[in-house]
């Protein structure tokens, strides 16, 4: 069952080993390598492969040709040639290019019967190729079958309709033939299926060189009824505008305008429109055309339209002209920031500055508004009073233009009215709201309607403004009583204000009764709690000072030194005493006023405060310099302290040493004499003091 090789032939042995034998003879002739030492000079293989493409010939091989020359032989290299194109598409029938160079094989043969074989089994392979269907047909073309040309040109383009390349040069065929109308058959065929621009350009140039405009009209008009976009009715004006046609340009604009959706109205649309009416000399169609370009389109898709109306109005506008378009420009900026950010209302403020300062007529009040209104509907999202501040300007500004600008006050006070019925008045009000209102019912001598306004403004939410401007406004009336009764609310709502209790005062004072106005003070001083009781203190003391009632305001002096010993309230009860004296009194005023500063003195040494007694020592030197006596100037001037410079240790936030601090003290006379160290230490400095300016 084992198979077995076959016996091999003694010549066959025989060959082998003489074979064998001579390789061992050329292995043993062979010189041997002695030296294995690295060359000098090394090699790499890169180097090696170099040299032997540089050794290559230059010229490529060529095969040698061939050459025909009987028919028998010619019959035997066309049966070779094909028999190699058959078996190669039998291997591969889907390599179109061996079916395009077997035809090209057998048209360089002439025989066109065979190609035109080669071209549709072909095609029945991948009828899909638009390669094949223009080689098929470039080959009828080239060699003048115009029928068969016709043929394969219709099949492809009702195959592959969508090919414009086939549909070119099918109409290039024709028209080159001098076809025309054919052309303009094919041109119609192709449009049935709605191809792209260049198609109904191509068609319209046909009709051009056919010098048929009026075909080319129908063409566009076929065209803008399948394309309704800008630039098929921009190419459409350009065409009427180079027949010299320009009513009938400026009018397919205008259809353009009303056959198109909003959507379509672009920048590149009016800037053709525009710039045909500068070409043709109608300056104020273009500038209108352009403020209507700028108004409809968002600033981000118009700046070539706005760079081109600046240039516009550069060569053919007027002073007006140019500065409406500066107020375009910014106006489009500010668009573009409130839309960023609506809540950005210094942006509405110059927003609406802008608006007024380009109000040339009555007719532009509406863009103003437009401006306030939006910028008003833009609330703050916060009951926030921080955030209401700069808005509550708005609605002021809003009512100022309507009063003042528009002399609507009708419509002002409907914007103030609407104002506070946004404001959250349970949160905070804004007196200026109210107190704005009620002055402009007052220049509109509505004097009710003014005081029921502050008064539900009182009523709702008090505050100090309100008060005090109804109080103002009700002077200004000559109405006493109510300013009286407005001081009581004001006092009842708050009896800690030390402003009010002064401003009550004041106006008693001023209306001459003087014991009305003494009675304030005295309910304001006894209130337990005062905001600020050193400024009504002040306005009691400067009242009675006033009035010289100087018994009065020395008790008032008395009163308050028993509630606080400031050093302030000892100066000015001493230059009190020093202005009460009249004529002949000036010695009995200054000695009252010493009696005082000796009695501020003598407190201060008591309780140790020697910054305030000093300060009480300065005043009362200066006193006596001005007027006094000599020995009273001298003992004053030997109560002075002397001023030291002392250091102190520094603590940090954690009472650990941070150091030390000079600082200067005052040392008197008693503690001098307590001290007898200080006097070696003064002895030494003026030794030290001494010595150094007699060394100099």
């Amino acid at each position: 069952g084992r198979r077995t090789s076959p016996p091999k032939s003694t010549a066959t042995v025989r060959a082998r080993r003489s074979r064998a034998a001579e390789k061992m003879s050329a292995m043993s002739n062979m010189p041997k390598v002695t030296n294995k030492q690295p060359a000098p000079m090394q090699i790499t293989a890169e180097q090696i492969l170099r040299e032997a493409r540089e050794r290559q010939e230059d010229e490529p091989y060529t095969a040698p040709a061939q050459k025909v020359m009987d028919p028998e032989e010619l019959a035997v290299y066309r049966m070779k040639e094909r028999k190699q194109y058959e078996d190669r598409l039998r291997m591969n029938r889907n390599a179109m290019g061996a079916w395009i160079k077997y035809a090209a094989f057998e048209e360089a043969q002439r025989d066109f019967e065979r190609a035109r074989s080669v071209y549709e089994r072909a095609i029945d392979v991948d009828h899909r190729n638009s390669a094949l269907w223009l080689k098929y047909a470039e080959m009828e073309m080239r060699n003048r079958h115009i029928n068969a040309a016709r043929n394969v040109w219709d099949r492809a383009v009702t195959l592959m309709p969508r090919m414009d390349q086939f549909w070119f040069k099918y109409i290039y065929m024709e028209e080159m033939l001098g076809n025309v109308a054919g052309a303009r058959a094919l041109f119609d065929r192709w449009t049935e299926w709605e191809p792209e621009d260049h198609a109904w350009t191509s068609f319209v140039r046909l009709e051009l060189r056919a010098n048929q405009p009026d075909r080319a009209r129908a063409v566009f008009q076929r065209y803008v009824a399948c394309h309704n976009l800008p630039r098929a009715w921009v190419k459409w004006a350009k065409f009427e505008e180079k027949q010299g046609q320009t009513a009938n340009s400026r009018a397919v604009f205008e259809a353009a305008m009303q056959e198109m959706d909003e959507r379509d109205h672009g920048e590149a649309f009016f800037l053709a429109f525009a710039q045909f009416e500068e070409r043709a000399k109608e300056a104020e169609r273009a500038r209108a055309i352009y403020k209507y370009a700028l108004e409809a389109l968002p600033r981000s898709q118009a700046l070539d339209l706005h760079k081109k109306y600046v240039q516009f109005e550069k060569q053919h506008g007027d002073r007006r002209g140019i500065e409406n378009v500066v107020v375009t420009r910014k106006r489009f900026a500010y668009e573009e920031a409130v839309k960023a950010d609506p809540h950005t209302y210094d942006v509405w403020f110059d927003y609406a500055r802008l608006e007024e300062s380009a109000i040339e007529a009555e007719a532009d009040y509406h863009r103003v508004r437009d401006v306030y209104e939006r910028a008003v509907a833009n609330v703050p999202p916060a009951a926030d009073k921080r955030l209401w501040r700069r808005y509550i300007y708005l609605w002021l500004k809003y009512a100022l233009f309507e009063e003042l600008t528009a002399l609507d006050a009708e419509r002002a006070a409907a914007v103030l009215a609407e104002a506070r019925r946004v404001v959250p008045h349970e949160h905070f009000t804004f007196a200026k709201l109210w107190v704005h209102a009620a002055h402009l019912e007052v220049r509109q001598k509505r004097l009710d309607a003014a005081r029921k306004l502050l008064g539900q403004a009182i009523g709702r939410c008090p505050k100090d403004k309100l008060f005090k401007e109804y109080v103002q406004l009700e002077l200004q009336l000559g109405d006493v009583e109510r300013c009286r009764k407005l001081y009581g609310r004001y006092l009842e709502w708050s009896p800690s204000n030390c402003a009010a209790w002064a401003a009550y005062a004041d106006l008693e004072a001023s209306l001459g009764e003087a014991s009305r106005s003494r009675a304030i003070f005295e309910l304001a001083v006894g209130q337990e709690q005062l905001d600020m009781p050193e400024s009504l203190w002040k306005a009691y003391l400067d009242f009675e000072i006033g009035a010289s009632e100087w018994d009065k305001a020395r008790a008032l002096y008395r009163r308050l030194l028993a509630r606080t010993r400031h050093v302030k309230v000892w100066l000015s009860f001493a230059t009190m005493e020093v202005e009460a004296g009249g004529e002949g009194e000036g010695e009995a005023a200054r000695e009252r006023a010493a009696a005082v500063y000796a009695e501020a003195e003598a407190s201060f040494r008591e309780s140790g405060q020697k910054d305030e007694r000093v300060l009480v020592l300065e005043a009362w030197r200066d006193m006596l310099a001005r007027g006094g006596s000599e020995a009273a100037l001298a003992s004053v001037e030997a109560k002075m302290p002397k001023r030291v410079k002392k250091r102190r240790p520094v603590l940090g936030e954690e009472g650990e040493a941070a150091g030390w601090e000079e600082y200067y003290d005052y040392i008197f006379a008693e503690e001098e004499a307590a001290a007898p160290s200080l006097k070696i230490l003064d002895m030494a400095r003026k030794w030290k003091k001494q010595k150094v300016e007699g060394d100099s």
